[in-house]
């Protein structure tokens, strides 16, 4: 028996299963950086070794690999530069926005103020105009009308409250007075019939 030819097929067999575990992984690492990629996740070295399920010495050590995960990188990098700008481009016209509305709403407070202090300026005006219009004595004279014109209500209102109690008092006596004259045309008519 020839001891040399019985390692070779074993040797074979072993880096046949070891290549066949290494293309195994290899599209396991795609497939974790094709998920990642869907997913918008980030790309790194330890994300893909933990999806794949190999080491990260598997990922450093095999060429195909550190490349593949490279280049999922740069390319994740990219995309994240690609998508800052856009969002900072966003955000610049959002404010931009923003900063001509509220440039808008200012020049419109700018003029509803001007309006309000110009009717205040005429309000005034009109108060200064009434204030010269009346003399001291006349304000003194109209108060003490005022007065007198209230004392004249409250004798004018107790008046009346007199009157008509009278009114009242004598609307009373006659329906008594009216009973009795009834009383007494009832009398007269009934002959014989003493009052």
């Amino acid at each position: 028996m020839n001891t040399a030819s019985i390692p070779e097929p074993r040797t074979a067999a072993a880096l046949a299963a070891r290549r066949r575990k290494t293309e195994a992984a290899l599209e396991r690492v795609h497939q974790a950086i094709a998920r990642l990629r869907r997913e918008k996740a980030q790309v790194s070295v330890a994300g893909v070794a933990r999806r794949a399920d190999v080491s990260r010495s598997f990922l450093y050590d095999n060429v195909e690999a550190r490349a593949a995960v490279a280049a999922a990188m740069t390319e994740a990098g990219e995309r994240r530069s690609r998508t800052l700008a856009e969002q900072d481009d966003e955000r610049e016209a959002t404010w931009r926005e923003r900063a001509l509305n509220a440039e808008d709403i200012l020049k419109a407070a700018h003029a509803e103020i001007l309006a309000q202090r110009v009717r205040i300026g005429e309000l005034l005006g009109q108060i200064r105009d009434l204030q010269a219009e009346w003399a001291e004595d006349a304000i003194q004279r109209i108060t003490t009308e005022n007065a007198t014109l209230k004392q004249r209500v409250r004798q004018l209102t107790a008046d009346n409250r007199n009157l008509e109690e009278r009114l009242k008092a004598a609307r009373s006596n006659l329906r008594f007075q009216d009973r009795r004259l009834a009383d007494f045309e009832a009398h007269i008519t009934t002959p014989g019939t003493t009052p």
